[in-house]
């Protein structure tokens, strides 16, 4: 299976992503803060029941529908539009393995585990977990492949 791999990469963002948060749930109680590098990095006990940056508090049903679409819309597009295209595969599987990721949060604990938590001069960039990253993550790399298919195309 072509595909195969990109699922592997999905399935390591699910797992790295889970274990990072049962560390956090098993080993911090809800709001303790841990100083990695002073006045920049932190792990950060958090739990969000909205999106990113806590916007939509609360309205569980629509995420989880929301990602249901994601994620089908995701493998569609990986076994469709993606084929041969190995940086739009990455994305698309980045993307996968970090909707999944929080998704898993939403049907089994009602909130998602944030804990990475990082101060940017005197900004306090809002806290995340593995699973966001590898979406931003994801999300960059689609909007680089777009960019370079869009000048191969002006180009032929």
């Amino acid at each position: 299976m072509e595909n195969a791999r990109y699922y592997l990469l999905a399935l390591f963002v699910i797992i790295v992503d889970q274990w990072t948060k049962w560390l956090v749930v098993t080993s911090m109680e809800l709001g303790q803060q841990i100083t990695l590098i002073k006045e920049f990095f932190y792990l950060h006990s958090h739990r969000n029941r909205g999106a990113a940056f806590g916007i939509l508090q609360g309205q569980m049903w629509l995420f989880i529908i929301v990602t249901i679409v994601v994620i089908i819309a995701v493998i569609y597009y990986l076994h469709t539009e993606a084929k041969g295209n190995a940086l739009l595969s990455t994305s698309l599987a980045l993307i996968l393995g970090g909707a999944i990721g929080n998704f898993i949060d939403r049907l089994f604990r009602g909130e998602v585990v944030d804990f990475l938590d990082f101060y940017i001069i005197t900004y306090d960039f809002p806290i995340f977990n593995i699973a966001d990253s590898a979406l931003v993550i994801g999300v960059g790399l689609i909007a680089i492949a777009f960019l370079l298919d869009s000048r191969t195309t002006k180009e032929t």
